[in-house]
């Protein structure tokens, strides 16, 4: 029998997908990339945004026209709200809860192999990539940002034990994994506990203890809140040796009224004032943010905010979205009140501001060397990652997927840098 899956929305989807599939490869199921040729289809699902709902919606036309030739099951999981559960059940054959994924077998009436331990964090994933892991640390969030759906979809807080994530670590790094993110809704809120001993261990301690496992590895986490970063985890950016500089701190707006409407409990000026600290402590760390625009009574002066913060802090790069109604969240009781059409503007004049900086913070690179994990090749190209996560696009004839690579930049654009193998002429 073979199973496909379809993984929307951030890291924690991909990552679950992993897990879904190692359940599956168990049962003797197998993957296939090609969608016609499934006879399980497994989507996890992405509800931060309406866009991620309605290309669900519009898998269910595939999912008829298979029907129409042979039998299909079809399941569904990730973060689904409460309210868009009835339309997805007469979608899908099978929705549950993504706390109830070791029940996915047991839901497909199929057997496999007993197993210790059926909690979430106990399953193991089956990984994609041979170079590069996403290894979650918790779980579900507490912070109820009121246009936020994580904490209705993925509950409260959860921490998996420090040894656990420490141990998985060690594995993978011995297998010859060059990369690990560790990921979480809110990783600076994380506190695990520490086998056999009482009392637990935060974010800070387990980068160090991950940063003790001798190797040539990156590691990387996201994503932290601005109002739980504290002095010891910026210490520990300045002094680890495998922790990477750069960090993604979401802002959301630049206005001290929308940044309380969304219930964020910090302001735009100890945000910028933590970034200098971040900046100073670790030169040349490469920041990026998350910001909406057109938030419930988001005046356009208020909007200014955002732009004059943007301009200010420089971002390397910016994940900017117009806001969209997520029933069940506070924010979807305010008046959805700023036009479509002006939602797009803000968002093209902050795109505008962020091309700028990022060109600019780019431009530093030129005629550097920089170690790049190349992550794909094609059409003699090399493309991958730079330690502060830019993009470097590279000629080459020989395929270094996978592999640490030195390379001259030569180009510098907004969104990426291409240059030459270090080596050649």
């Amino acid at each position: 029998m073979k199973y496909h899956l379809v993984s929307f929305g951030c890291q924690f989807n991909s990552s679950d997908a992993e897990k879904a599939a190692k359940l599956l490869d168990d049962c003797r199921y197998r993957q296939t990339d090609d969608l016609n040729e499934a006879d399980l289809v497994l989507v996890l699902a992405c509800s931060v945004r309406q866009s991620a709902i309605d290309r669900i919606y519009g898998l269910n036309k595939k999912f008829i026209q298979i029907r129409r030739r042979r039998p299909l099951i079809t399941a569904l999981t990730g973060c689904v709200l409460k309210s868009d559960m009835p339309k997805m059940k007469k979608i899908f054959d099978i929705v549950f809860d993504i706390t109830d994924l070791s029940k996915l077998v047991k839901l497909l009436n199929a057997k496999r192999p007993k197993q210790k331990g059926q909690s979430y964090f106990d399953l193991h994933p089956q990984y994609r990539s041979k170079f590069q892991s996403y290894v979650p640390i918790m779980t579900g969030c507490n912070n109820f940002c009121t246009y936020c759906v994580v904490p209705y979809t993925r509950g409260r807080e959860a921490c998996r034990k420090a040894a656990d994530v420490v141990n998985e670590c060690k594995d993978l790094i011995a297998k010859g994994y060059n990369e690990i993110t560790l990921i979480g809704q809110n990783v600076n809120s994380y506190q695990g506990k520490i086998n056999n001993v009482q009392g637990t261990i935060g974010f800070a301690k387990l980068l160090l203890n991950i940063d003790k496992i001798p190797g040539n590895y990156r590691l990387r986490f996201m994503t932290s809140h601005p109002k739980d970063l504290s002095d010891e985890l910026i210490d520990v950016l300045k002094k680890t040796i495998h922790v990477m500089p750069y960090l993604h701190l979401p802002v959301q707006s630049g206005n001290n009224t929308i940044l309380k409407k969304m219930n964020r409990n910090y302001t735009a000026s100890r945000y910028k004032k933590l970034i200098n600290k971040i900046r100073k402590a670790v030169p040349g760390i490469c920041v990026s943010t998350d910001v909406i625009v057109g938030f419930p009574g988001e005046t356009k002066k208020q909007f200014n905010d955002t732009v004059k913060l943007f301009k200010e802090v420089k971002f390397d790069m910016a994940y900017i979205a117009e806001y969209s109604i997520r029933q069940g969240t506070v924010a979807a009781k305010m008046d959805d009140d700023v036009p479509k059409n002006e939602k797009e503007r803000r968002k093209f004049v902050l795109n505008g501001v962020l091309e700028k900086t990022a060109l600019s913070n780019n431009k530093k690179y030129l005629g550097k060397i920089v170690d790049v994990l190349v992550e794909k090749y094609g059409r003699g190209f090399c493309s991958g990652k730079t330690a502060t996560f830019k993009t470097v696009k590279f000629k080459s004839q020989n395929d270094f997927t996978g592999e640490f690579v030195k390379v001259k930049i030569k180009e510098a654009m907004p969104w990426g840098m291409a240059g030459e193998l270090a080596n050649s002429n």
